[in-house]
């Protein structure tokens, strides 16, 4: 059948593994797994392509199965899926997307009833019932003439409450030139209507629906925002920062003035310093693996509990649940912050990035210079690469029986194997080779206190990759 659920969700290409048929197996399998009296799930799709034929797919199923369906009544980003379940304390719920992924791919990813991605006791329970039993379905407009299937507006109660998150007191009168880069994704014009009422002056880039994205695929990575980098250097503009949301807006990346990235672990730091030292917030720290050295080093000045984690979200939204997090974040743009949901954000998190400047009165430069003056500097590099299912095996078991002692000349301390494998240097830089849960890739990702040293890594590391 082709279904596989990675780290936060199963994602396939179009007409190939991704068809009407396996949505349809799939969706039995979910009904089967969350089966229950009076069960509701949320139902939502981004732009991509067919994802709103797809999410009737999945609507008629559910409502064969007896489980009542709310049904997004446009493209929504998927935090308004997860929000809708907690406002509404519903079983569940389903987003049609493929999030960052290529154009041709579409996805389906599972919300659990505490509102965050879908942990893998659900998801190898799904998996485990995918085929066995015949598919049910109902008619579409049978659902919505019994019931059964109801369209619903998520946006309305997910704008009151990140209205409400916001401190819009702080912003109303905060002069700020903001660009918003929405990589043709779903959410187009929501940063905008959370700070309306303020003086942020905002532009958005790459609006509306386009099923192709422009020509690269939907991820806040620098080799997809060569537009947002040439914006950010027009001296006339002068804009003092650009937010990038994905496709279906759970991540973010930016990009600060003369056209430099900022990744989510930069941002992730930020937003750690601003609710400790801005709104005096409290609480653990989780970051992913592949997440920069910094926000130990914050985490260690405050004496915060820090945890790590294997890269999926799921990890970080098991830990909000079960512990005090004040914020837990992938280095991919993935964060989750205090006093919310135990899920990814972008939008809520640009906006949060843009209160940090204004309650500090500083431009994103000035606070970044602050934040490498006091803890030193991290730079962060990373490249995929198309990798083979046999190379993959044997470069995994190479890696485990016969590690590298040294990486570009400088001795590894300390290997962390709980998910790829991780070299640590003396000096606390490091080099990570692991395999991408939901596509056919090889991921490297390096981190040093100079760009020459962290490319020099991911150069080590890609010979290791080709030498097998």
């Amino acid at each position: 059948m082709g279904i596989k659920f990675g780290t936060d969700g199963w994602r396939a290409i179009i007409s190939q593994d991704f068809t009407f048929e396996n949505v349809r197996i799939a969706s039995q399998a979910v009904a089967d797994h969350f089966k229950a009296k009076d069960a509701v799930f949320a139902i939502g799709y981004d732009w991509r392509f067919l994802s709103e034929k797809y999410a009737e797919l999945v609507a008629e199923v559910l409502a064969g199965n007896g489980i009542k369906v709310l049904l997004s009544d446009k493209a929504i980003p998927t935090p308004l899926v997860s929000f809708s379940i907690k406002n509404k304390k519903l079983s569940g719920g389903l987003m049609l997307s493929a999030s960052h992924n290529p154009p041709y791919y579409n996805g389906l990813k599972i919300k659990a009833p505490y509102a965050g991605t879908a942990d893998e006791g659900i998801t190898r329970s799904v998996e485990a019932l995918l085929g066995k039993n015949p598919v049910q379905s109902m008619e579409f407009k049978k659902g919505i003439e019994s019931g059964m299937i109801a369209l619903s507006d998520f946006k309305k109660d997910y704008m009151k409450f990140a209205k409400s998150y916001i401190d819009l007191k702080c912003l109303k009168n905060a002069k700020v030139n903001v660009l918003i880069d929405c990589m043709h994704g779903v959410g187009d014009g929501y940063i905008p209507e959370m700070l309306k009422g303020t003086k942020i002056k905002i532009t958005q880039m790459r609006t509306g629906r386009d099923a192709l994205f422009g020509g690269v695929n939907p991820e806040p990575i620098p080799k997809n925002l060569e537009a947002s980098f040439s914006a950010m250097k027009d001296k006339k503009e002068k804009y003092g920062i650009c937010i990038v949301n994905d496709g279906d807006a759970d991540r973010i990346g930016a990009v600060i003035p003369g056209g430099k990235f900022m990744g989510a672990g930069q941002i992730m730091a930020l937003l750690l310093l601003h609710f400790i030292e801005d709104r005096k917030w409290k609480g653990g720290v989780v970051k992913t693996v592949s997440n920069t050295t910094l926000i130990d080093l914050i985490a260690k000045k405050y004496d915060l509990k820090l945890y790590e984690t294997p890269v999926g979200f799921k990890y970080i939204c098991r830990l909000m649940l079960d512990k005090d997090i004040l914020i837990g974040g992938e280095e991919s743009g993935g964060i989750g912050v205090k006093g919310y949901m135990p899920e990814r954000d972008g939008m809520l998190l640009g906006a949060l990035l843009i209160e940090m400047m204004a309650y500090r009165k500083k431009g994103i430069l000035e606070i970044l210079k602050d934040v490498e003056k006091e803890y030193g500097a991290f730079k962060y590099q990373r490249i995929d690469m198309d990798y083979s299912d046999e190379k993959k095996k044997k470069l995994m078991e190479m890696l485990k029986t016969n590690p590298p002692k040294q990486v570009c000349g400088k001795d590894v301390k300390e290997i962390k194997s709980f998910d790829g494998h991780k070299f640590i240097m003396g000096d606390n830089s490091w080099l990570i080779l692991r395999l991408s849960g939901t596509e056919p890739i090889l991921r490297i990702y390096a981190e040093a206190s100079s760009e020459k040293t962290a490319l020099s890594y991911l150069d080590f590391g890609k010979k290791l990759a080709l030498s097998m």
